[in-house]
C-alpha cells in the first residue's frame, strides 16, 4: 500500500475527479494522486478557480483497491443525494410563511 494525496475544502468536503466538491463517501470519484507535487497544483488551480476556497493537501493511504482511506473523522456531513433527498432538505430550508409563487394574483389585463 502506497500513500494518496487527495484536497479538502474548508467546509470538510473532498474534490472530485470532475472539479466538484463531494463528502467523501464514493471513494472512487475523488481526486487522488500519488504525486504531492500534481496534488498541489491541482490545489492552486481549484482554488484559482474560486478564491473563496481553502484547500489542504491530506495524505492517506491506499487500500487494497488502489482507493484512499480516510479518517471518518476528516468526513463532513452527508450531501443530499439527488431525488427524494434532495427535495425534502430544500423544502425544510424554505422559510416558513414565504409567499407561494404559483398564488400570487394575476394581473386582470382587461
Amino acid at each position: 500500500m502506497s500513500d494518496l494525496f487527495i484536497l479538502q475544502n474548508q467546509d470538510k468536503l473532498f474534490l472530485g475527479r470532475q472539479n466538484n466538491w463531494l463528502d467523501g463517501r464514493d471513494l472512487a470519484a475523488l481526486y487522488k494522486t500519488v504525486h504531492k507535487d500534481e496534488a498541489i497544483n491541482q490545489m492552486f488551480e481549484a482554488s484559482s478557480k474560486d478564491y473563496r476556497q481553502r484547500i489542504k493537501v491530506l495524505s492517506c493511504s491506499a487500500n487494497e483497491k488502489g482507493l484512499p482511506l480516510i479518517d471518518p473523522e476528516l468526513l463532513p456531513e452527508p450531501l443530499p443525494k439527488a431525488g427524494k433527498d434532495l427535495f425534502e432538505t430544500l423544502e425544510q430550508t424554505a422559510a416558513p410563511g414565504a409567499p407561494d409563487e404559483s398564488a400570487a394574483p394575476q394581473a386582470d389585463l382587461t
